[in-house]
């Protein structure tokens, strides 16, 4: 008779593919990580040929590499196969429960579930998919933590998490208009140079908290201060940065006053993450910085031991 094998014991491959870009963690059993690989191979870009071929060079790369979970894109309707929705309020033993085992190439995976809400503030539908991973990982990381979390990116998340369970969250997509604003249109005429942290980017967050003018009107302004002399054109794309994440950590005030005087987790890029925190601080929120890969191998591991206990 075959002795038992314990899975826990063995690596396991977390991967997070969106539908721009594919990210793989090789992870020992204690969380560390071991290897990791990425591509700019979206599943947006890759038929299921590409995606077979994609997990293939994986388990090339590692031929012993146990378990494997991916959460994002992939297991969307436009990925290998659709995990569906688990509905909020719902901890990381429900998402493991309801992920699917499927095989993509030569390679047995399961597609980690994304979460589906309904607001409690206004009744409207969510959707989250692959940021679920990153928010099971603070909880590993911080288990007394409950409150609201932000994922800061090009689609921010701002997650309400409360006793290792996300209750509800909302969108903002100020990071994609503000990528599409500079990179085409009239506004894209007045950029010239990076949005970075300082007064022109502080200015911007203020203005987006007077409430006297919606964004539309604000950023047409940002053309009308570089025309008129009142804003340099290095410093437009800081303003503008600022106006966006501004009105968007204007809602999240409104919708969640307590957050007033109190501190929140920002999980993401370091670079994006330093500009939320810089503007939530001079509006009198305190904000400390998870790293995202951090986020992502403690999520994985946490999964990973919720499906094998």
């Amino acid at each position: 008779m075959q002795p038992a094998v314990n899975v826990l014991l063995d690596s396991f491959v977390g991967v997070n593919w969106g539908s721009s870009n594919f990210r793989a963690y090789r992870i020992a059993a204690d969380g560390t990580l071991l290897d990791e690989w990425s591509q700019p191979s979206g599943v947006s870009g890759l038929g299921r040929e590409g995606m077979a071929n994609l997990m293939n060079q994986l388990s090339d790369r590692w031929p012993n590499h146990g378990s494997v979970y991916a959460c994002g894109m992939v297991g969307s309707n436009i990925g290998w196969q659709e995990a569906p929705y688990v509905e909020a309020p719902s901890n990381l033993k429900d998402v493991a429960r309801a992920s699917i085992g499927t095989t993509i190439g030569t390679v047995p995976v399961r597609l980690v579930p994304g979460i589906c809400c309904e607001r409690e503030f206004d009744g409207g539908p969510d959707i989250l998919r692959g940021e679920e991973i990153e928010l099971f990982g603070l909880a590993s990381i911080r288990p007394d933590w409950s409150g609201l979390v932000a994922l800061p990116g090009t689609h921010t998340k701002w997650a309400r998490f409360q006793e290792g369970r996300i209750t509800e969250f909302f969108t903002s997509m100020s990071g994609e208009i503000f990528d599409k604003l500079t990179a085409s249109g009239l506004l894209a005429s007045i950029v010239d140079g990076e949005a970075a942290d300082g007064p022109e980017f502080l200015e911007g967050v203020r203005q987006s908290q007077e409430h006297q003018l919606r964004l539309g009107t604000l950023l047409f302004g940002a053309r009308a201060r570089v025309i008129r002399g009142l804003l340099e054109r290095k410093h437009s794309a800081s303003y503008l940065r600022g106006l966006l994440i501004g009105s968007e950590i204007a809602d999240a005030l409104t919708i969640y006053p307590q957050l007033k005087g109190n501190s929140i987790p920002l999980i993401g890029n370091s670079v994006v993450c330093k500009m939320y925190a810089s503007a939530l601080t001079s509006l009198g929120v305190r904000a400390w910085i998870v790293d995202s890969r951090e986020a992502c191998l403690a999520g994985f591991r946490a999964l990973h031991v919720a499906t094998n206990s």
